[in-house]
């Protein structure tokens, strides 16, 4: 048989554009970009992830909250040490002081925006790898195949940002709960939105200029439908709806996936191999919440009219402070509707409270929140009723309401760890303050009752706390009592100064008493009292003292402005000054205009001073949807 030789190359311009040959390898291609970007989010993680498994921190709820069959040992406060010289070294490793000033910096947020500026570059590199994946080399006017390969590729994306137990967030370790990654979510949602949109309006602009049928025959009709049920989920997952209708976005978004799944399954065969990643995903979520899912006895403690405290009994191990659970409560008929909820202390090995209980804080803003406070009332009034011993008013207002609970988790959790910084702030705004008070508890537990095993470095405390009226005082007013004078025991080792603001004046008698607490009627500037914390005092202890107490006699005639200056200048006599180079650490909770104070303030100051103060670290928890 006679050779020819081989057959001629078409020239590549000459080549018509194949793109099931084409679009899959970008399809690929963008799998290895997030993927590596995934790789170097965990490698730069590795440090902080291995802190906190020396620590033990690490991975705190990952296998739910347990119950240990033998009761701890009481509670026992280590001896005074005012010796300043037994504490550990301030001095904190540069490399960790370099880190934190630099990444300062990506804290900075625009009012109203749901991103800081860190976000802010994750999301543009993000976005960037899919639109140039969707136009490099590509037909899209004669052939916008590429535009639905990428909806594809983007499906494990979205998935492994959604779930609550997912793999990112064990790889990046404390810190990086799903809450803080749920962004990403959101936003590759819309990227496959994008795509989808490209894809589906150019291919029925062809349709249209060729006079073919855009439905009819079943590739169209499910590809209308698909992009119909995309489009629905974007629209109800916009920040509005899930705020307003949290229930309705939740039911759809649930029942809108498993719908776009059917109809993208009949669209394309290239479908099936993409959708088994979220499927995984999906699985493994629901394989973790079975091990943290517990069924527990728990108290109903109606404060006021307003919080609901939950002491859920029993729980000794498998949490942290500042991670919060899924809740529901069986109480009317409420057996399905689950609510997040943070803890408000620490574990009975830490905490400095004496309790066996994990407490929660319903504050009442919903219908779920308003009719547990309801029946929490109407149950707690029948047993002061119905109890042998007539009961005084106060008394049977502290008469708990016994009821079941199953809840999962715990989830989330502080990313930093208080006791690496000499000097602490804890800002909160309403019922924010759960989360504040429970890492209180935590550090305080850690100085003063069980005399600092890690080396903890904190010596000063300023708790911020801003609420509309003097009566919220009252719904943690039992807590920061026994925490500041567990810090008074030490002797002046651990000082903690309480700081409450008011926003209304209404019920001032209602003001509870606590130790080194002052409460004054204005909404403090959280960047002025982060730079009082870490500003050393005047040099004449009697300029302070005379202006502290022109600010008492003052205050009905100052302005707002005035005195908040005036408060805060006072701020450094509320705390020994320690010096500067131990670092400072600063948590968060509350709305979405104290998180972005905060996250500002931390920036400016982590620039301009971060070397000289040792650091500054943050964490912030939005109590948003």
């Amino acid at each position: 048989m006679s050779d020819f030789g081989a057959p001629p190359v078409i020239p590549t311009q000459f080549q018509e554009y194949n793109s099931y040959v084409e679009d899959p390898e970008w399809q690929n291609r963008f799998s290895v970009i997030w993927s590596v970007a995934v790789v170097v989010a965990a490698i730069a993680s590795a440090p902080r992830l291995w802190r906190s498994l020396k620590t033990g921190n690490a991975y705190k709820g990952l296998f739910g909250v347990r119950e240990y069959s033998s009761v701890h040992e009481s509670y026992s406060a280590v001896a005074p040490s005012p010796d300043r010289a037994a504490l550990p070294s301030k001095r904190r490793k540069r490399v960790f002081v370099l880190a934190e000033s630099l990444l300062s910096a990506l804290r900075w947020t625009l009012p109203g925006v749901e991103l800081d500026f860190g976000q802010m570059l994750v999301i543009v590199g993000y976005l960037t790898s899919v639109l140039l994946c969707l136009t490099i080399n590509s037909q899209l006017i004669s052939n916008p195949n590429r535009g639905g390969f990428l909806v594809l590729a983007q499906f494990p994306v979205v998935f492994l940002f959604a779930t609550k137990n997912n793999v990112l967030s064990i790889l990046l370790g404390p810190g990086a709960g799903w809450e803080k990654l749920n962004y990403v979510h959101r936003w590759s949602g819309r990227g496959m939105f994008i795509c989808a949109l490209v894809h589906g309006s150019l291919w029925i602009r062809n349709h249209l200029q060729y006079g073919l049928p855009i439905l009819g025959q079943q590739k169209e009709t499910s590809g209308v439908a698909a992009f119909g049920v995309l489009c629905g989920l974007v629209l109800t997952s916009l920040r509005p709806v899930r705020r307003l209708f949290y229930q309705f976005f939740f039911v759809v978004h649930v029942l809108g996936y498993v719908a776009f799944f059917i109809t993208i399954c009949y669209h394309t065969i290239y479908a099936p191999p993409w959708i088994f990643p979220p499927l995984a995903f999906y699985g493994l979520d629901m394989l973790m919440r079975m091990f943290r899912y517990s069924i527990k006895d728990a108290t109903l403690v109606p404060v006021d009219n307003n919080m609901t405290l939950i002491h859920i009994h029993d729980c000794d191990a498998g949490w942290q402070a500042g991670q919060h659970v899924r809740l529901r409560v069986f109480f009317n008929g409420r057996l399905f509707e689950a609510h997040p909820l943070t803890i408000a202390n620490a574990p009975p090995s830490t905490s400095a409270l004496g309790s066996r209980s994990l407490t929660l804080a319903a504050r009442v803003r919903g219908d779920w929140t308003r009719a547990l406070n309801a029946y929490a009332q109407e149950e707690q009034h029948r047993l002061s009723l119905g109890s042998e011993k007539q009961l005084d008013s106060k008394a049977s207002q502290s008469v708990g309401v016994p009821v079941q609970v199953m809840f999962d988790g715990a989830y989330g959790g502080c990313g930093i760890d208080l006791g690496d910084y000499e000097s602490v702030l804890l800002v909160a705004g309403g019922s924010g303050a759960t989360v504040t008070l429970g890492v209180l508890d935590d550090i305080v537990g850690r100085c003063a009752r069980l005399g600092r095993p890690r080396g903890e470095r904190t010596r000063r405390i300023e708790f911020v706390w801003c609420v509309r009226s003097f009566g919220c005082v009252a719904w943690f007013a039992d807590a920061l009592r026994d925490l500041a004078l567990a810090c008074e025991r030490t002797g002046g080792a651990l000082d903690l100064h309480v700081s409450v603001y008011v926003t209304c004046l209404c019920n001032p008698e209602a003001v509870p008493d606590v130790p080194n607490c002052d409460v004054s009627v204005f909404r403090p500037s959280v960047g002025r009292v982060l730079r009082a914390l870490v500003t050393p005092p005047d040099d004449s202890e009697l300029a302070r003292t005379a202006s502290c107490e022109k600010k008492d006699a003052d205050a009905d005639s100052n302005s707002d402005a005035d005195s908040e200056v005036t408060q805060e200048h006072c701020l450094a006599g509320k705390l020994n000054w320690v010096g500067l180079g131990g670092g400072v650490g600063v948590v968060a909770s509350g709305p979405e205009s104290l998180i972005c104070e905060t996250q500002n303030a931390v920036a400016r100051l982590g620039i301009t001073q971060g070397t000289k103060l040792g650091g500054i670290g943050l964490h912030t928890e939005l109590f948003a949807l």
